[in-house]
């Protein structure tokens, strides 16, 4: 069983945490020792990291998948090990609640549970990321927001809690906040690809929207240009290059207004649009390498969603050039 979660168990198909929790049983019985009250070496069982690694991720894919029997006993073997005071474990006893809760009055229970834990001890990270959770689950995203601004205050370097504020935040349509939130990321993780592309599409929604449309562009361009820099072959940081791209290509030749925009462009912005030759160049890349991944995915997996979005892209282009 030390293979069995080689990934995440959060990145597992459903078919594959359908596979994982069928297992649960058989673990937990070849895994299973009685413990003294006075510890005896060679009475008991080795125990290591992985072991209860192992319990924590089978109790994920079993709340996934509905075997609550083997959910609750995953748990029962952490808050044996651990003691039920652990912060971790009461944030893991508050996921099973949350999964076995039958309706909105049993969530609001569990929220009502959770201030009550942190009105004695505010201090319990995993309460409050399941309090922040639930009251996203619940659509109060205003009460979410102020809660992770309160974690972050207290752990500013918490970068999920960042990732999670980020995305509450695109959800409102407040694209600076959430700009803001990915660039405090950025100062941990400087090279964190996904993060880069990530912060161009969020430029990208928010140009039509700012009063500086070509600039954000701009922004974005550059941001998708980072990302497959650090990591080559990105088809998300492509798909956003090729995008931002065609799109300012399109503002840039459109009427004779492009040379005064670029002006007041680079005035408002450390670094001044990139010109149509440069633009052209890197939509001529992006849609090169976009075409490239396509035909490589056709080969390695035909069901490939990477093929459909890509291939519509490339159309929607085509389309667009000729008119």
């Amino acid at each position: 069983m030390s293979t069995l979660f080689s990934t995440s168990p959060l990145r597992h198909s459903h078919s594959e945490a359908l596979t994982t929790s069928q297992q649960a049983g058989k673990y937990i019985q070849q895994n299973s020792f009685s413990s003294t009250p006075i510890p005896i070496p060679f009475l008991s069982t080795p125990e290591s990291t992985e072991l209860w690694s192992t319990y924590e991720n089978l109790l994920y894919s079993c709340l996934r998948t509905g075997d609550d029997k083997a959910a609750h006993s995953c748990l029962e073997k952490l808050g044996g090990r651990f003691g039920t005071n652990d912060e971790r474990i009461m944030g893991l006893r508050g996921l099973y609640q949350e999964a076995m809760a039958e309706d909105q009055s049993a969530l609001l229970q569990m929220l009502r549970e959770y201030d009550q834990i942190l009105a004695e001890n505010p201090t319990v990270t995993p309460v409050r990321k399941r309090r922040i959770t639930l009251l996203r689950s619940l659509s109060r995203e205003s009460d979410a927001i102020n809660g992770l601004i309160d974690l972050l205050e207290a752990s500013p370097t918490d970068i999920e809690s960042w990732a999670e504020l980020c995305e509450l935040y695109v959800s409102q349509g407040l694209y600076q906040q959430a700009e803001f939130c990915l660039e405090e990321i950025l100062l941990s993780t400087p090279n964190a690809w996904n993060v880069h592309a990530r912060l161009g599409e969020i430029l990208y929604t928010s140009a039509s929207t700012t009063p500086d449309q070509l600039g954000t562009l701009a922004e974005s361009v550059r941001r998708f240009c980072r990302s497959i820099e650090l990591c080559n072959g990105y088809v998300r940081g492509y798909y956003g290059l090729k995008l931002a791209s065609d799109r300012l290509l399109g503002i840039l030749s459109n009427s004779g207004k492009a040379d005064s925009q670029t002006s007041n462009s680079s005035r408002n912005h450390e670094l001044a649009v990139p010109s149509v030759e440069v633009l052209q160049k890197l939509n001529e890349s992006a849609t090169s390498m976009l075409r490239e991944i396509a035909r490589k995915a056709r080969l390695d997996d035909p069901r490939s969603p990477d093929i459909a979005f890509v291939e519509a892209l490339l159309k929607a282009s085509t389309v667009s050039r000729q008119r």
